[in-house]
């Protein structure tokens, strides 16, 4: 039975659709370096990632998912995938449709055990059209309150992974971090790497970093997500009996305020910062017309990215910062079921930074 029972544990194929996103990236990274998995990473442009068996493919089109990944034959499928489309409608037709297109495609093979989403605190927040507006739950978000009464493609996406689940046998899981920190290039969400930029254009012309904000998130608490964070808890919640079926927050378990926060990562740089006063500049009025001075640091520093605009996601940042009321998340759910991971969240920027300047993307 203990021979069997290691058989069976070496036999882990991972199909983590969204490999080149920083959610998918870092997941790659933490089964890799834990062993007994094989993985297999979705993209439309997937790169090369050591150990990992790429496939190239545009999950809107059902025909060419069928066809992709007809001879992978997943015990997990981590769907950690989107793509931002004009209206809270196409987001929905789109997303839900790629998520449904996925679990029809491995369906036939028969060795899915369990399926884990990434979504995020839109669920809570409404989704772009109605973000932060209206009626919302009070903070800290917890798992067990409703949904808003809105159309959100978080939604549709759960339900293409319950429908699938209940029609297949196998357990799901769904992962809700807020702002997530960590290493990607050209992703449509990226704080961190966006804040790197930034400062670094501060930094070179010789200017303040000002904050991008509303006042209350300013002055407000608030909590974000390392990338490696929710990678672990992805796993935990995959291979661990309690945690199947359930949704889960995840958020890095510190609390700060962005008026702290916003002098931490200037210090870092060595940038100065000014107090805000009133309500912040939007980033993306702060940053218009910078594309040449940073293809000016580029090749003064030697950079390896030239295009301000693939390391860059103002829009999203904006999003966050600008937000008018307090984000707080609760993680008791998970922690009662023995998730005890825990990352401060100045680190989690550090971290970032140093791997940013060790790759040549920011000097």
């Amino acid at each position: 039975m203990g021979f069997l029972k290691e058989e069976f544990a070496m036999k882990k194929t991972a199909l983590i659709v969204g490999i080149s996103g920083i959610v998918g990236g870092n997941l790659a990274d933490l089964l890799l370096a834990g062993g007994g998995w094989k993985v297999y990473g979705v993209a439309r442009r997937p790169g090369k990632r050591e150990g990992v068996i790429p496939v190239a493919v545009d999950l809107q089109d059902a025909d060419a998912a069928r066809a992709a990944l007809q001879d992978v034959r997943p015990t997990h499928v981590f769907l950690t995938t989107w793509l931002r489309q004009p209206t809270e409608a196409e987001n929905i037709r789109v997303n839900s449709g790629m998520i449904r297109n996925v679990l029809e495609a491995v369906s036939d093979a028969g060795t899915v055990r369990h399926v884990a989403l990434v979504t995020g605190l839109k669920h809570y927040l409404g989704p772009f059209e109605a973000y932060g507006k209206g009626v919302l739950p009070a903070t800290p978000f917890r798992e067990e309150q409703p949904r808003l009464d809105v159309e959100n493609f978080y939604y549709a996406q759960e339900d293409e992974v319950f429908s699938a689940a209940a029609r297949d046998g196998y357990s799901w899981s769904v992962h809700r971090p807020h702002t997530i920190i960590g290493y990607a290039v050209g992703n449509a969400m990226n704080m961190g790497t966006t804040l790197a930029a930034y400062a670094s254009i501060c930094k070179e012309l010789g200017k303040p970093m000002r904050f991008p904000g509303s006042s209350v998130q300013w002055n407000s608490l608030t909590d974000m997500t390392d990338a490696r964070l929710l990678a672990k808890q992805v796993l935990w919640a995959a291979t661990t009996p309690a945690a199947q079926n359930q949704a889960f927050n995840v958020v890095n378990g510190d609390v700060f305020r962005w008026s702290w926060m916003w002098k931490r990562i200037a210090a870092w740089f060595g940038v100065e910062t000014e107090e805000l006063q009133g309500e912040g500049t939007p980033l993306e009025e702060q940053l218009q017309g910078a594309e040449h001075v940073w293809k000016q640091i580029a090749e003064k520093y030697g950079l390896v990215e030239a295009d301000l605009n693939i390391l860059s996601s103002a829009w999203h940042t904006d999003a966050d910062l600008r937000r008018p009321v307090e984000v707080v998340t609760d993680m008791s759910k998970s922690r009662k079921l023995g998730f005890a991971v825990y990352q401060p969240t100045d680190e989690s920027f550090f971290d970032l930074f140093e791997r940013l300047r060790a790759d040549r993307l920011i000097p």
